[in-house]
């Protein structure tokens, strides 16, 4: 059995990771977290990529891009660990 990552789980590692990221460039370490029934863990080193963002109240660097240089996702549910279709191009894509 192999669990289907969902947009809303990716909505919700890329808000994560964006937060643990915070104002940096780089990152590597774990985020661990219930999703439903199950229990995730994204283990990640990135490059940040920023751009600048111009808005009425001020202008902010925000994330443009993540690059990862080495990463893992983990699901696991009350039988023990399972298989997933993680896929770091899929995350990126909710930046």
């Amino acid at each position: 059995m192999i669990y289907s990552v969902s947009s809303e789980l990716y909505l919700e590692v890329a808000a994560r990771l964006a937060e643990a990221v915070g104002g940096g460039s780089y990152f590597s370490g774990s985020l661990t977290f219930p999703f439903g029934d199950t229990e995730c863990r994204l283990t990640a080193s990135v490059i940040v990529y920023r751009r600048r963002e111009r808005l009425p109240e001020g202008d902010r660097d925000v994330i443009a891009d993540l690059v990862p240089v080495w990463w893992e996702f983990h699901t696991t549910g009350d039988g023990g660990e399972v298989l997933n279709d993680f896929s770091f191009s899929d995350l990126r894509a909710c930046l």
